[in-house]
């Protein structure tokens, strides 16, 4: 995890497929995807270029709600996120905030230290199944 709470982790796969992985992946769990944003069609639909750059919102109030009442501010960064994209590489990453860093952002206390720890866990093993081979 960097200083900014940002956990990348690379693919095996091309971006659709790291995409396709990460929401089959959470509809197994039965996970809510609240949102999906194609930031490349966006720029396309403006006239700009962009390499694949996909953000899924995610999650599941037994998992965020507890934060939130703890910290109603860690609202900003719920639902969770995770975002696919390509580098200027052509190499295909994951990327998401890590709920332990969600946490020390928000000043969350001891109480919710172990909802943390099961989104932090749950979030690691999303991008595994949505990043390498089976």
């Amino acid at each position: 995890m960097r200083p900014d709470g940002l956990v990348t982790v690379t693919s095996a796969f091309d971006a659709p497929m790291t995409l396709e992985r990460l929401t089959h992946a959470l509809g197994v769990k039965g996970i809510t995807i609240f949102a999906r944003v194609d930031h490349a069609a966006g720029a396309a639909s403006v006239g700009l270029s962009l390499r694949p750059t996909t953000l899924v919102m995610f999650g599941n109030p037994v998992g965020g709600t507890p934060l939130m009442q703890a910290e109603q501010t860690a609202g900003i960064d719920l639902p969770l996120k995770a975002l696919v994209w390509q580098d200027a590489e052509g190499i295909v990453r994951l990327s998401y905030n890590d709920p332990v860093w969600i946490a020390r952002r928000h000043g969350l206390g001891d109480g919710t230290q172990a909802a943390v720890r099961a989104l932090a866990g749950a979030l690691a093993a999303l991008a595994r199944q949505a990043t390498q081979g089976d």
